[in-house]
């Protein structure tokens, strides 16, 4: 909305626009495939669970699972850096009447890339040397650095 009521005063704001929509869309796909990937997982942990012998195969397909429930996650953390710095962008170049709107999308994208990356280590009992934890840890700090500039000023 930002870069939209911006386009008379900023030459780039069309293209905030077109990543903002993509980013939009790419979330909703990512919303519903996680989902679908976590009860899957789910089911496969406890099919391993009610199980008495192990099962070498079922081992590695819950693991597999378990691996796909902390990958959408991961995505979503990168896409919340990716939208929060979209959003800072938006909020230091557009019009000045929107810098709260873009404060608050900035804020709301980190707090979404701060779940999933909670997410990606409880989905996958991580250890904390694990580079997916990395890199989730990652774009929870680029998000929140990228609200933060934003929010300074309101401090």
């Amino acid at each position: 909305m930002v870069a939209h009521c911006s386009r008379d005063s900023w030459e780039d704001a069309g293209g905030v626009v077109a990543q903002a929509r993509a980013i939009c869309e790419r979330a909703i796909v990512l919303a519903q495939t996680d989902g679908k990937v976590w009860e899957d997982a789910l089911s496969a942990l406890h099919d391993a669970q009610s199980e008495e012998e192990r099962d070498a195969r079922r081992d590695f397909q819950l693991e597999q699972k378990l691996e796909d429930a902390a990958a959408v996650p991961l995505e979503i953390a990168e896409l919340g850096a990716d939208a929060a710095a979209l959003a800072a962008l938006a909020g230091e170049r557009g019009e000045e009447t929107y810098r709260g709107d873009a404060s608050a999308a900035a804020a709301l994208a980190a707090g979404g890339a701060r779940a999933a990356a909670h997410l990606v280590q409880v989905n996958l009992g991580v250890r904390p040397d694990d580079p997916r934890l990395a890199r989730a840890r990652a774009s929870e700090q680029a998000a929140c650095d990228a609200a933060d500039r934003l929010l300074e000023p309101i401090r």
